[in-house]
This record gives C-alpha cells, structure tokens and sequence, in this order.
C-alpha cells in the first residue's frame, strides 16, 4: 500500500513536474524566438556575462535552505520564520555589494554600459531570494501544480513585456526587464498561494540546527554556478560580447531542453527518496526506476534536440545566430547525462550525506575548472568537448559511492541506462542520414526529422517491450480517462 501511494504521487509529481517545465521551456522558446530576432548577439552576450554575478547572489540568499528544509523530518514555523529573515538580510546586503561593485564589474568586461544595467538585474535576485520561505513550504509538501502555475504566469507576463520593450529598440534593457519581472512575479505569487507567513520572531536555532546541512548545499552550488557560467566569463573577457552572445543563444537552447527533464527530477527526487530513505532495498528499487525513466525521456530528448539545432536556429532566430549551432549540439550531448548527475544528488541528500554530494561536485567543479581554463586558447568548441567528456566520465565517480551507500552496482545501472542510449542513439543517426537529401529545407528537414525520430524511437520500444514507455503510456491514458 505505501508503495503504491508513493508511485502515485512520484507520478502524479512527475506529470505536473513534466507539464509545468515543458510548458516553461516552450515559453521561454517562444519569446525566446521573439527576442533573438530582435536583438543582436552582443546584446545576449552583455546580459549573459552578468549571469554569474546574479546566480551567485541567489545561491547566498537562499544559502541552501530549501533543500534544508526538505530533507528535516519534523518542521515547524520556527525553521520557516528563521530562513525567511536571514534570506532578507543576506538578499539586501548582497545587492548592495555588487551595486557598488558595479564599476569593477564593467571594467572587467571592458564594457562601461554594464554599470546601470549590471544594478537594474542585481534585482532580479534580490526579488528572487524574498521568496525562498515559501518556494521551500511549496516544494517539501509537493505542491509541483501549484509551482508549476506560478511559474507559468510569470514567464507569460514577463516574456511578453521584454519583448515588448525589445520592440521598442532598448535592445539587451528588454532581457533584463524580462528576467527582473520573472523573478518579482515568481516570488508574489508564491506568497500569494502559500498558506504560511512569516511573524517578527527570530529563532537562531532552528537556523544552526540546518546550517550543517545548508553550508554544504550552498558551497556545492556554488561551484555547480561558477562552472555553468566560466563559459561566459572568459568568452567575455577574451573573446568579446559577440562571441559570449553565440554561447549564450545555443546554450540557452540547450537549456531548455535538459531544464524540463531536471525539473521533472528534481520535483520527485528528493521528497520521494526522503520517504524510502530507510529501507535500502526500496530506495534501490526507486531509484532504479526514476533511473531507467531518465534515460527513456533524456536521451532522445538532447539528441534529438541535436540533429534538429541547425534547423531550429535557422527558422526560429535567423541565419545570423548560425555560429550557435556547434555550441548547441555539444552541449546537447553533455545535456543528455546530466539529469543523471541530479538524480544522484538528490539521493545522496536524501540519505543525509550532503557531504559526498558537496565533496563530488567541488572536485568535479575543480577539474572541470582546470580543464577548461586550459583548452582555453583552443577555442570555444575544443573547451565544450573538454567539458563535456569530463561531465559524463565523473558519473562513473558518482556511481561509486552510490554502490557503497545503497548497494546498486554499476552493472545494474548499466542495464537501466544503456539501451535507452544505444536506441536513442541509432534512431537520431539513422534519421540524420534518412534526411540528408532535404537538409537544404530547413522546414520540410525539421518537420520530418521529428516525425521519424519519435515514431521509430516509440515503435522500437513497444516493439522490444519497454516497462517503462508502457507504464508511461498506461499512465498517461489512465490520467485521460
């Protein structure tokens, strides 16, 4: 019975978490269409040089709290109470920071504009990391629907407005409105749905008796930003705004594509694996599954979305983004394994050991660092092969200590994962030589390779009876019916 009922809401959680990050990501491609086509690669590139800056704020403010939050067994208003004010104070003294550090932040850049726009996005985060109170009640009681709506609205209102003001010639001003406006509106509505508030009372312990726990998220996520965004930094230092502006659209794509897959994880993993966490045999029989589930929807996902990025670039945003497509169909290759790192880290959390999690991803972070600041003055290209290699060969490292803490040996892993791959893999060669006479077409070429790709990939698996299409299949009809 309590198997059945946590399948249920794992599925039920998955479906909205799909719903929700699709939506999302279809979204953010539509106005991403729209803006790209209306803005040049420089303007992308000034934006996104400033990420960085941005995604470690928010890490501060939130200071792994959420997933604190999360993996606590008993929770009361204290610990809500006592994360809120501390993300306040983190979140206002951080913006003041890097709004006077601004000056410094342009001068690296070699870009004087960056001061106002560099302050206007600061708040992006600060907005942002108001809501962690809430957006961590939401996210421990499963509330996935609800996020999923909140997140949708936002992205429908603010996308709407950038592109409104790109229209209107403020050029990379129309992505900052749009990303300050997300994350305001983001934060209300979560407020506005979540039935705790906050009082003006403060307990410090509640805050140290998570801080173990949190430390460890926060100095895991901060090397998780530095490495995601070290691209943009170098690309923009050395290479120029153009050049980060190519990294930024074909990553951006990318993005989009393993986000929706991620955010489906990450709305399950750790709620779910917190509720077996005490019986090894049925967390190792979870996992297995959401195991096998990611690589049934990953792999076909990211390789498709690679033999498909020469036409989506040309029709969506226009032949003058072209020099994206080798960044994207790299990164498509990386984006296939990594919801699989996720999964890991989400296990690893909820067995209370956020110190393996935190101790793998800095040494990941440090070699990937090392590797990248090397190949450097090889290109962009030879530098996201570099990064990518070494992405997927860590998994092995992050197995290891999953065979020792759970049981589950890389055999096992191997058979949940590799089929998917090597079908996912064929089907996408095989339509990419099918096509080859219509690659011309840029259309009729992504029409039809869509088509082949998803009606050979779905046959093979019925025809070789995969347990989990049917039960997604079964599932899906059943939540119809």
């Amino acid at each position: 019975m309590a198997d059945s009922r946590l399948k249920n809401r794992t599925a039920k959680g998955l479906l909205w978490g799909g719903i929700g990050n699709g939506a999302l990501q279809l979204l953010n491609l539509v106005f991403g269409i729209f803006l790209a086509r209306l803005l040049s690669p420089s303007d992308y590139g000034t934006v996104g040089a400033l990420a960085i800056f941005s995604a470690i704020a928010g890490l501060l403010c939130e200071s792994g709290f959420t997933l604190a939050i999360v993996n606590k067994r008993e929770i009361s208003d204290r610990d809500y109470n006592a994360v809120f004010w501390f993300n306040v104070v983190v979140a206002f003294v951080s913006y003041a920071i890097l709004f006077f550090s601004a000056p410094l932040i342009a001068s690296f850049f070699h870009t004087p504009a960056m001061v106002p726009l560099s302050r206007f996005l600061f708040l992006s985060f600060l907005l942002g990391g108001l809501a962690t109170a809430p957006a961590s009640y939401l996210f421990r009681n499963l509330m996935v629907k609800e996020r999923s709506q909140i997140q949708i609205l936002a992205i429908v209102i603010s996308g709407t407005v950038g592109v409104v003001c790109a229209f209107q010639g403020m050029g990379y001003w129309g992505l900052a409105v749009q990303t300050v406006l997300y994350s305001g509106l983001n934060s209300l509505m979560m407020w506005f749905i979540c039935p705790w508030r906050p009082t003006l009372s403060f307990d410090p312990g509640s805050l140290r008796s998570m801080l173990p726990f949190s430390t460890r998220q926060l100095i895991t996520s901060l090397f998780t930003v530095v490495n995601n965004n070290v691209f943009s930094v170098l690309l923009g230092r050395f290479y120029g705004m153009s050049q980060t502006g190519f990294y930024t659209q074909g990553n951006k794509w990318t993005t989009m594509g393993y986000s929706t897959l991620t955010g489906m994880i990450n709305s399950v993993g750790q709620p779910v694996f917190r509720e077996t966490a005490d019986d090894t045999e049925r967390l190792r029989r979870v996992f297995r599954k959401l195991l096998r589930f990611t690589a049934f929807i990953s792999f076909p996902a990211m390789f498709g979305l690679g033999i498909v990025s020469n036409e989506l670039i040309s029709i969506a945003v226009t032949d003058k983004w072209l020099a994206s497509v080798p960044v994207m169909q790299i990164l498509c290759v990386w984006g296939a394994f990594m919801p699989f790192g996720v999964l890991y880290g989400n296990l690893f959390n909820s067995l209370g050991r956020p110190h393996i999690y935190m101790w793998n991803t800095i040494s990941l972070g440090v070699l990937q660092l090392v590797c990248v600041v090397v190949s450097c003055r090889f290109g962009l290209n030879v530098m996201l092969e570099v990064y990518t290699a070494v992405n997927i060969l860590w998994l092995l490292v992050w197995q290891y200590f999953a065979h020792k803490h759970i049981g589950l040996r890389l055999i096992d892993v191997i058979k949940d994962v590799a089929p998917y791959c090597l079908l996912a893999g064929s089907v996408m060669i095989l339509t990419q030589i099918a096509t080859a006479s219509i690659a011309s077409e840029a259309l009729l070429s992504l029409v039809v390779k869509i088509a082949v790709a998803a009606s050979a990939y779905c046959l093979l698996l019925w025809r070789f009876n995969s347990a989990v299409f049917k039960e997604s299949v079964n599932y899906l009809l059943h939540r119809k019916g």
